[in-house]
């Protein structure tokens, strides 16, 4: 087919599903020859979660499989699942398709989604960046004959600095603010861009306070073995005693910009870590201080060589910028399309516990093994 005539949205086939190793349904992304849903956004039976982000991962599925490397957060944020898990690179026969779990570099536990079906080979990304990360493991390419992805910063403007430079940045700032006795302020998503931050900021500046709504994260990266400074909750501290903040990083998410909840650390400065710095205006729209440009998904060079290495002929884009970017895929001569999804960008990730600072009690579950757990039911 030629790839300008392939539709921009991707209707499957009805006579013939089995051409299609995902389609498109109205419960999410569905593998027919598996009979599974990756990331679906309606209940349903059997649930491949590619990671824990709210737009992914959803309460109200039967079974779910997951990263063996993200269940503690997945748990954390979906208490009560019925949950199987993967180590990454492990085969799962799941009815008529072979399903492995491999590293997007997104945030801890994420998963590209690969499936596997009379000498097929589909890769679902998920979300995904390939800048280094020391919270969890690197995006690892995986070659496949189509390969759907994200597209959130699809377009030529959106290139990413070198982490540490952006990192250096942040402790610059921090560490003038301190020695004029000015605490910092730092909103950023709860999970996975707050860890992020923890593990690459210089502790040695000053103390670093959290946003009870970051801690839950912190606890689940730290029980998954990520390394992350020694943290104290600002809930813990009197509202009267402004001055340990004085030289302090607080880590908060963003619903708590605006809030009463900032009136305890006296004075401060203020700053928003995000992609979406790079817009021009993006940092006077949100009114703080300082913006730092700093992204857990793929900006535009990465994208470009993310899909590359795949080698995929064919790609579906899932989310972000999906039209400048099927149309730049189709200029390279790939067949290139979309689905239409209820995924989105930054600017979804939510909050679990907003602004309150309400402690979120401890995670239960119901685990299994490869080898008894309904998701691989092969009936």
């Amino acid at each position: 087919m030629d790839p300008s005539e392939y539709p921009l949205n991707i209707e499957p086939d009805q006579s013939d599903l089995s051409a299609d190793l995902v389609v498109a349904r109205a419960e999410g992304l569905y593998c027919p020859p598996g009979d599974f849903y990756i990331d679906p956004w309606r209940p349903v039976e059997r649930a491949v979660i590619t990671h824990a982000h709210s737009d992914h991962a959803r309460f109200g599925h039967q079974h779910y499989l997951a990263s063996q490397a993200g269940a503690n957060v997945l748990l954390s944020r979906l208490p009560g699942i019925t949950l199987q898990t993967l180590a990454y690179g492990e085969r799962l026969a799941i009815n008529d398709t072979v399903v492995s779990l491999h590293p997007a570099g997104h945030v801890l536990g994420s998963s590209q989604i690969r499936i596997e079906h009379r000498g097929r080979v589909w890769v679902a990304s998920g979300d995904y960046k390939l800048d280094s990360d020391p919270t969890c493991d690197p995006f690892e390419p995986v070659r496949c004959d189509t390969f759907i992805t994200e597209s959130t910063f699809g377009l030529p403007i959106y290139r990413w600095d070198a982490p540490q430079a952006v990192f250096d940045g942040i402790d610059s700032w921090w560490r003038h603010n301190a020695s004029e006795g000015r605490a910092s302020v730092l909103f950023c998503y709860s999970f996975g861009k707050a860890q992020r931050v923890l593990a690459s900021v210089d502790a040695a500046i000053g103390p670093i306070f959290c946003h009870g709504a970051v801690e839950p994260l912190n606890r689940a990266y730290r029980e998954a073995g990520v390394r992350l400074p020694p943290v104290g909750l600002v809930s813990e501290i009197a509202a009267k005693d402004k001055a340990v903040f004085k030289q302090a990083l607080i880590v908060a998410p963003p619903s708590a910009q605006g809030s009463a909840w900032l009136k305890r650390f006296g004075d401060y400065s203020d700053a928003f870590a995000s992609g979406w710095m790079r817009l021009r205006g993006a940092r006077r729209r949100r009114g703080v201080d300082r913006g730092f440009v700093l992204s857990d998904h793929a900006d535009w060079p990465s994208l470009q060589n993310a899909i590359q290495a795949t080698n995929a002929q064919r790609v579906i884009v899932t989310h972000g910028s999906v039209e400048p970017m099927v149309r730049w895929l189709r200029e390279q001569g790939l067949q290139a399309g979309a689905f239409e999804t209820q995924y989105g960008d930054d600017t979804v990730e939510a909050d679990a516990a907003g602004a309150d600072e309400t402690p979120i009690p401890a995670h239960t579950s119901t685990s299994a093994t490869s080898a008894d757990s309904p998701i691989a039911n092969n009936s």
